[in-house]
């Protein structure tokens, strides 16, 4: 597969339809925080994007999160059955809330629960901060490329970098089918993050997926990377990098969707 030919799946691509992940070394950062079972009053909520919920959760006996970890929110209902789905952080460790990006599934328990139902007061059981492997140490240089909502804890890790003054350390590519569709999308701009689209032209860009030759200005020796997005995006972005002559030990994935189970969901 050559440069010019290396382009990545749509954002929405089912999992499964692209080419086979770059498998990541079994390691995990052994000072990440870890949290138990505790209960978060919901401190706000928007809904910024279509199908979507923003989360602003006061969680009781917080540990604080490192930026790219996620949390799990576990509905019971009078019965006794309990459904729980995986959301990633998007909030700073500095913020004093912790706030989780909700993607509507038709067919989600939890997440039309989250999306419909939910209101400012109401409390819910979550656990987390949780995950040792998809986590940015504050001081290592990084190429965060994201695909939809798997960007989600890339602004995690931009707030962070904004917070502690040292937005140079970071390098950003996401991709989304169009604009309005892309979460955060200011806040990404505005941290000079490259925006690819889809199914429409985004500035002089015309419609068109992320290409290796996106990523090429973008990856210096010395930076680890960092993607996130549905299981098609982001293992087809893990092969494209290793085309690029990137080492597969310094590429983290993160993947959601049914061939991600043990990933966080959006």
């Amino acid at each position: 597969m050559t440069e010019a030919d290396a382009v990545l799946p749509d954002p929405a691509t089912p999992p499964g339809a692209g080419p086979q992940p770059v498998e990541p070394p079994a390691l995990v950062t052994p000072s990440a925080p870890a949290g138990g079972w505790t209960t978060a009053t919901v401190a706000g909520l928007r809904r910024p994007i279509a199908r979507s919920v923003e989360l602003r959760l006061d969680v009781h006996d917080r540990v604080d999160h490192l930026p790219g970890q996620h949390y799990v929110v576990r509905l019971t209902a009078e019965d006794g059955y309990t459904a729980q789905r995986s959301y990633s952080v998007a909030s700073a460790p500095g913020d004093p809330l912790v706030e989780l990006f909700v993607e509507r599934l038709d067919d989600g328990e939890v997440s039309t629960y989250l999306a419909d139902v939910v209101e400012p007061g109401d409390e819910l059981e979550v656990r987390g901060p949780i995950g040792g492997w998809f986590v940015w140490d504050g001081t290592s240089p990084a190429l965060l490329v994201g695909g939809g909502s798997g960007v989600v804890p890339l602004v995690a890790m931009v707030r962070h970098a904004r917070d502690i003054g040292r937005l140079d350390l970071l390098r950003v590519a996401v991709s989304a089918r169009t604009l309005a569709e892309l979460p955060y999308a200011e806040e990404l701009a505005a941290a000079g993050a490259l925006i690819v689209t889809t199914r429409e032209a985004h500035g002089i860009r015309p419609a068109a997926r992320m290409t290796a030759m996106d990523l090429l200005p973008l990856w210096e020796p010395g930076q680890t990377a960092y993607v996130c997005g549905s299981a098609a995006f982001a293992e087809a972005a893990g092969q494209l990098l290793v085309g690029m002559g990137v080492a597969p030990s310094a590429i983290r994935l993160e993947r959601f969707g049914p061939s991600a189970l043990e990933q966080p969901a959006r």
